[in-house]
């Protein structure tokens, strides 16, 4: 599963850090470690990993923020991001996939734990719609070779998440999918996401290409309309 996969492990506890490094390279993936959210986001930039585990309690600059400008590089725009985390609060989960993390696994970490849900995100990673594939819907032009989306000419990306939630949407047009139905999809089955995170993710997505192409089914759920 690890094949040429990197990861980089940004932690404030060089423990773990050491921890985590040997089990990784030990798995076959190519790890990178950075001990603070600022140098976490300069080794990112320069290794360009699969999947970074990103605790959250760090001083100076916590994971939430250190995500929010991991989501905004980018080259990592299909980099998928784990949280690392003793807090176990519902308003510490739904801030980290508000920032735009991929999953949430709390601490302590068992390292055998942990690789079966590394293989998990590389499983649903390989069963995503093919990368050559785009969409187009009105003014909106979503390609997924880049992550980029492009509306009336202009360009920008979206985190992960958000741009895996509207492009299975758009897939769609004129469906509705209940949160659930939505979770399964965008999250899948291995991660317990609150049903709250995806009117997150649709409010977020909604800020960036307007209101008019994702539609409330009060009741139900969301659907992408064409008109």
């Amino acid at each position: 599963m690890s094949g040429n996969k990197k990861i980089l492990v940004v932690d404030d506890e060089v423990d773990i850090l050491d921890l985590l490094k040997y089990n990784l390279e030990k798995e076959g993936y190519q790890v990178e470690v950075a001990d603070n959210g600022i140098k976490g986001v300069e080794v990112a930039q320069s290794f360009v990993p699969d999947l970074i585990l990103l605790d959250i309690m760090m001083p100076g600059q916590d994971g939430v923020e250190t995500c929010r400008q991991l989501r905004e590089v980018k080259s990592l725009a299909s980099t998928f991001i784990l949280f690392l985390t003793a807090r176990v609060e519902e308003y510490s989960e739904i801030a980290a996939f508000d920032s735009g993390a991929d999953d949430y696994l709390t601490k302590p970490i068992k390292p055998r734990a942990l690789m079966s849900r590394i293989n998990a995100i590389f499983r649903r990673s390989k069963k995503e719609v093919d990368e050559d594939e785009k969409i187009t819907a009105g003014d909106l032009v979503i390609d997924r070779r880049s992550y980029v989306v492009s509306q009336d000419g202009k360009e920008f990306t979206l985190p992960k998440k958000e741009f895996e939630l509207l492009f299975f949407l758009a897939q769609h047009p004129g469906k509705v999918f209940s949160r659930d139905d939505l979770l399964v999809n965008i999250w899948g089955t291995d991660v317990f996401v609150l049903a709250r995170t995806v009117d997150v993710h649709i409010r977020k997505v909604r800020e960036k290409i307007g209101d008019g192409y994702i539609s409330t089914i009060k009741g139900v759920g969301y659907k992408f309309e064409l008109d």
